[in-house]
Formats: C-alpha cells, sequence, structure tokens
C-alpha cells in the first residue's frame, strides 16, 4: 500500500510538472506565434517593395539600352537583371 501511494504521488506531482510545463509552453508559443505572424508580414512586404524596385530597374535600363545602345556591354543584357534564386518554387 506504500508503495502505491508513492507512486500516486509521484505521478500527481509528473502531472503537476507537465501541466506548468504546458501553460509555459501555450504562453510562449502565443508570444512567439504573434512576432513570426508580424515578421511574415515584413518579409512579404519587403519582397513586394524589392520586386517593384527590380522592375523599375529592369524598365530604366531597357530605356537606356533603347536611347543609348552603346551603354552597356553586349553581355550585361542577357539573363543578368535577376540572378536570384525563386524561393517559392519547391526544391
Amino acid at each position: 500500500m506504500l508503495r502505491l501511494c508513492l507512486r500516486l504521488g509521484r505521478l500527481q506531482d509528473s502531472n503537476a510538472v507537465l501541466s506548468h510545463y504546458n501553460e509555459f509552453a501555450e504562453n510562449c508559443f502565443s508570444d512567439v506565434s504573434l512576432e513570426f505572424a508580424r515578421s511574415t508580414r515584413l518579409l512579404k512586404s519587403m519582397k513586394a517593395d524589392l520586386d517593384y524596385i527590380f522592375l523599375k530597374l529592369r524598365s530604366i535600363k531597357s530605356k537606356l539600352l533603347a536611347t543609348y545602345p552603346d551603354a552597356f556591354p553586349d553581355d550585361s543584357t542577357s539573363d543578368a537583371f535577376d540572378r536570384r534564386p525563386d524561393l517559392e518554387l519547391p526544391q
């Protein structure tokens, strides 16, 4: 009977520790998830801004190339515009 009481006490202690840890983890998760969502929105906004900037740069470069054909060496206009990897494609 004494061993059963000891086991019960240990299980209750373990249950209390796990309950406390679950509450702590839930609080941490809510804090981190808000920060993660905010950072995700910021990164998406930055990507949109950079895409717009690169689009404008390509447009300016093509206008310059049309106006001044000798402005750029021949190799500088070929596929060198955007060599960034597409992060949205699955790998």
